[in-house]
């Protein structure tokens, strides 16, 4: 396999992931954002943790979905992270979900 075609391969995995991303996106509240791997998921528990003079990031999530090219399978029941580096956390909204006003009372 040449570079060129390994490169596109790649490629192509990205945009099957990103696609699958978008399509899963409205199943998940929310996002985390870690060094290394992106992850939607329904439950987060984010904990800083401090020993010894140096400071970490406890990450514990559960039903979740992994933006990683590597994995068989980027569902996930259970996921635990610990990072050094700084945690993005955000609450996905969904306007689409929102229960309409009724107008009609």
């Amino acid at each position: 396999m040449s570079e060129e075609d390994l490169e596109r391969y790649e490629t192509d995995v990205e945009l099957q992931i990103y696609q699958e991303y978008r399509d899963v996106l409205p199943m998940f509240r929310y996002v985390v954002e870690t060094e290394r791997r992106f992850y939607l998921a329904n439950r987060v528990d984010l904990h800083t943790r401090d020993t010894a003079g140096s400071v970490f990031f406890d990450i514990e999530m559960e039903d979740a979905w992994v933006w990683d090219m590597y994995r068989p399978t980027r569902f996930l029941k259970k996921v635990r992270v610990l990072t050094f580096r700084d945690v993005n956390l955000e609450e996905v909204e969904h306007p689409e979900l929102r229960p309409l006003d009724d107008e009609s009372g």
